[in-house]
């Protein structure tokens, strides 16, 4: 691939994922070949790399992956005319404070999953704002971006929210309500200034995974999990201003 964006004029060098934590390189743009869960696994082993990120897509659904192999002329043409357009996509954070007062701190493009081990049903107590909303029971709690919404959270009917509306939302995963527990069924958005507080309940707190876009964390002695939107961000390229209206219509409708 890197031979190809060579032969039309533009340096590049190829970079296998695995070997992207090992690299620091000064890049102008970075370009990730392959699906949605190449583009989020190349991101967060850069370390949130500086340079915006673009996608070309081979993959399947393809949401962050904008350019097809076909267009990469295209996007030569536009990146050397610098006719492009960023955007900033804030992380969402969690912090894992432990028993003995150690805090863990995990990132996040699209969401953050809490739940318990060997998918078995957890209780936890949920605050907004410090505010007492609910004694959760179930599989788990997604804590997604507004990027994130079209992912884990919709599949589990949490809402669309445009990428440029900055707000967080919390989904239930598999909820249980009757008699005996009294979960929230649906999801809620709020703002991404907001904070969440999580505390498993005490016999929960060894058998608590956090877990970034797919990558699971095993944390032993959880007392609390504190979400929110973080000032990281990482920037994305964009050829096209109305190519979320365009992705939206084709992979979602």
């Amino acid at each position: 691939m890197s031979e190809r964006f060579r032969s039309l004029g533009m340096e590049a060098e190829q970079v296998y994922i695995k070997s992207l934590d090992n690299k620091g390189g000064d890049f102008d743009v970075n370009i990730v070949v392959g699906g949605d869960g190449t583009f989020l696994q190349s991101v967060r082993l850069s370390e949130f790399h500086s340079a915006p990120f673009i996608g070309i897509n081979t993959g399947g659904l393809g949401f962050f992956q904008e350019i097809g192999v076909d267009e990469i002329p295209t996007l030569v043409h536009m990146l050397k005319k610098e006719e492009f357009i960023t955007d900033e996509m804030k992380l969402i954070k969690s912090v894992a404070t432990t028993n003995d007062g150690s805090e863990l701190s995990f990132y996040a493009i699209n969401e953050i999953l809490i739940k318990g081990i060997n998918s078995k049903v957890i209780h936890m107590d949920v605050y907004v704002e410090r505010n007492f909303l609910q004694k959760f029971s179930g599989d788990g709690i997604i804590i997604s971006t507004s990027v994130g919404s079209t992912a884990y959270n919709f599949s589990v009917g949490g809402a669309i929210v445009h990428p440029s509306i900055e707000t967080m939302q919390m989904s239930p995963l598999a909820p249980i309500s009757s008699a005996a527990y009294r979960s929230l069924l649906n999801p809620i958005v709020m703002p991404g200034n907001y904070t969440i507080d999580i505390y498993p309940e005490t016999k929960y707190e060894k058998s608590v995974l956090i877990v970034e876009d797919g990558v699971e964390n095993f944390v032993r002695n959880i007392r609390k999990i504190e979400t929110t939107i973080s000032n990281t961000f990482v920037n994305r390229l964009h050829l096209d201003k109305d190519i979320y209206w365009k992705n939206l219509k084709d992979k979602f409708i």
